[in-house]
């Protein structure tokens, strides 16, 4: 049965009717957009045109099944054809580059089938600051904070339990009060210090492995060890050498001139069919395991491979654009699969970037993101140290991280 209204937006004017800052907003159903009625939506806009821009948020009327950042939200211009571009641009992110988070959701989170035409919309004004997003942990709350727009010296992703803003512990703690559950809230701190609640989402039926421990122990008073273990974790592996992989296609387009100096398009097939059957399995890799990790042997900068083998048939124009466009195609996809893993494992050059679901969302409280990286003058060296262990595709891998932070991987 699909809602009425989405979380999203009863949430947000539940809270504006009980006084706290939530900017001015609209929730525009998918149905306005299909019949095209749009007046209330152009006077909304009208009393915001000043700021040039707004932002728009997904709101499918199935999203709160979803993790948090599964759909987008898009600064756009505050006219109706600016909301429209936001609105498709989220329904043709969700079909491409989201489609295997989604995919992942509905088989391992039992996630609903979506009609992503049922995609609705909420606009508000954009502010221009700083996210923190809060909740309550083991009873305790913490505040997350990324992506400052304010300053020019930009900071990583942090969490704390003490907010710049004592205001924002008494506003958080309020907030739950008033919706009668626990929930993930997420402010926009201005330039000016003002807080504004852009998002709220019910949190109450999410697993928390922490407090599950919790309710299950009791602190004692001490402990005598030989071997202290600090944190750990146990995933299959996907091991990513895209040298070796760019060599191959290189090979396969010289098989191919040797057999037909003159290829024609059909020719070029064989070669394009591995490069996609190279995406193949990356996705049922990924579609096999809720979680794993990412050895990168070779991600980028492979000594300009890419190049060669992307213009290697530039003397035949046709079969050089197809392949071109290929390979082309498939640095998003290689992309796609590494920000659905949970560990990446590759030098300090390579890494995840976090947006505020990421960083410190609910959904990453019991499997936080991993970046174990190594630095990049040693590249060459630790990479002939993982070949000379044999890591391989579909082992398990385990890391520890001692007591001097120092992540220590081992096959399993």
């Amino acid at each position: 049965m699909v809602e009425a209204v989405p979380e999203k937006a009863k949430l947000l004017e539940k809270l504006k009717k009980s006084g706290f800052a939530v900017p001015d907003f609209i929730y525009v159903p998918a149905q306005n957009f299909e019949n095209g009625d749009t007046a209330a939506l152009e006077a909304f806009l009208e009393k915001h045109r000043e700021s040039f821009k707004v932002i728009a948020r997904s709101a499918h009327p199935h999203e709160r099944r979803f993790k948090g950042g599964t759909f987008d939200s898009l600064e756009t211009y505050a006219d109706v054809g600016g909301i429209r571009y936001a609105r498709n641009k989220m329904i043709k992110l969700a079909n491409t580059s989201k489609q295997l988070n989604i995919q992942r959701q509905q088989k391992f989170n039992q996630a609903p089938d979506l009609d992503m035409n049922a995609m609705g919309v909420v606009v508000m004004p954009f502010i221009d600051g700083t996210s923190v997003m809060a909740k309550m942990i083991c009873g305790q709350w913490e505040f997350g904070y990324c992506r400052d727009r304010v300053h020019r010296v930009q900071s990583e992703p942090y969490i704390t339990r003490t907010p710049h803003d004592r205001r924002l512990l008494q506003l958080s703690k309020e907030i739950q009060s008033v919706l009668g559950f626990r929930c993930e809230i997420e402010y926009i701190i201005s330039s000016e210090g003002e807080i504004h609640v852009v998002q709220a989402k019910d949190i109450s039926e999410i697993d928390i492995l922490e407090e599950k421990e919790s309710q299950r122990s009791i602190t004692l008073t001490g402990v005598r060890r030989i071997r202290k273990r600090r944190n750990y974790r146990e995933r299959p592996l996907y091991v990513m050498d895209n040298r070796e992989f760019y060599i191959s296609v290189i090979t396969q387009c010289e098989d191919m001139l040797d057999a037909c100096p003159r290829p024609s398009s059909g020719d070029v097939e064989p070669v394009i069919a591995a490069i996609k059957a190279y995406e193949a399995e990356l996705e049922a890799f990924a579609l096999r395991h809720q979680r794993y990790a990412v050895l990168g042997l070779s991600i980028q900068d492979t000594g300009g491979l890419y190049q060669i083998a992307s213009h290697y048939l530039d003397d035949f124009p046709e079969c050089q654009a197809e392949l071109a466009k290929v390979l082309h195609n498939n640095l998003y996809q290689i992309d796609i699969f590494i920000s659905e893993a949970d560990t990446l494992i590759a030098k300090d050059k390579i890494r995840i970037g976090l947006c505020s679901h990421d960083a410190y969302g609910i959904d990453t409280v019991r499997n936080p993101l991993w970046n174990v990286y190594w630095p990049a003058d040693r590249h060459e060296e630790v990479v002939a140290q993982f070949q000379e262990v044999g890591f391989r595709t579909g082992d398990t891998v385990g890391i520890d991280i001692n007591v001097d932070d120092q992540p220590v991987v081992f096959r399993l």
